[in-house]
């Protein structure tokens, strides 16, 4: 069930960097509503991933999460550069978030 957890918070991270796009955009009100609920969530499941998995570890894959999935919204959803370079290095975390999975 850790591992559910720490997945569901990397992706609720995503969630809190949304809400800080929008607060960024103008929608402050919305905004910070998805923000604060958004981090709430993804440090409350962390919290709980933490009671079993080790602590470097899940920090880790977590930011990993957040950042890979923070990345391709702003791809996907915003409009950002699909540079080769930026796919390269998305992947580069990817393959690093499973070897920890894997060998840690």
């Amino acid at each position: 069930m850790s591992w559910f957890y720490l997945i569901a918070a990397g992706l609720f991270e995503v969630v809190g960097v949304l809400g800080m796009n929008r607060v960024a955009q103008g929608q402050k009100k919305s905004g910070y509503i998805v923000l604060l609920l958004g981090f709430a969530a993804s440090f409350s499941l962390l919290a709980l991933a933490m009671e079993t998995l080790p602590l470097g570890m899940s920090y880790a894959i977590w930011t990993g999460i957040g950042t890979v999935g923070g990345t391709l919204v702003g791809m996907f959803v915003y409009g950002e550069s699909r540079d080769w370079k930026r796919i390269f290095f998305i992947a580069v975390i990817i393959c690093s978030v499973v070897g920890l999975k894997l060998f840690a």
